[in-house]
């Protein structure tokens, strides 16, 4: 199944020191129940334990230099979070690919179970 879930914030803006604990920033818990609310709204699948492949294709809010590598820990978390998958652990194959720069920004988010 293909999900489209909104931009997310990077993984630099992500979590929060407070004190000696790390928590996740108010970006991060806005953006996991805006993922969760997409996830719902497209009847996201629940896979449970299986292991999975996951591919994201990825469309900028607009053109500044964005490092990839910082786009999915947000979208996989999220994911896990509204139960599309126990445990983004469980991703044994993980594709990221970016697109052209499409405001307000989006993925495309691919789950298959792997047999």
């Amino acid at each position: 199944m293909t999900l489209v879930l909104p931009w997310p914030p990077t993984v630099n803006s992500y979590w929060r020191r407070v004190g000696n604990r790390t928590i996740l920033s108010a970006k991060a818990r806005a953006y996991r129940g805006a993922a969760l609310a997409a996830c719902l709204e497209q009847s996201a699948p629940r896979l449970g334990q299986a292991r999975v492949r996951v591919s994201v294709i990825a469309y900028p809010p607009d053109r500044r230099r964005r490092d990839l590598d910082n786009l999915h820990k947000g979208v996989l978390d999220a994911l896990a979070f509204a139960r599309v998958f126990d445990d983004d652990s469980q991703i044994d194959e993980l594709s990221i690919v970016r697109a052209y720069a499409e405001a307000p920004g989006r993925v495309l988010v691919t789950v298959q179970a792997i047999p």
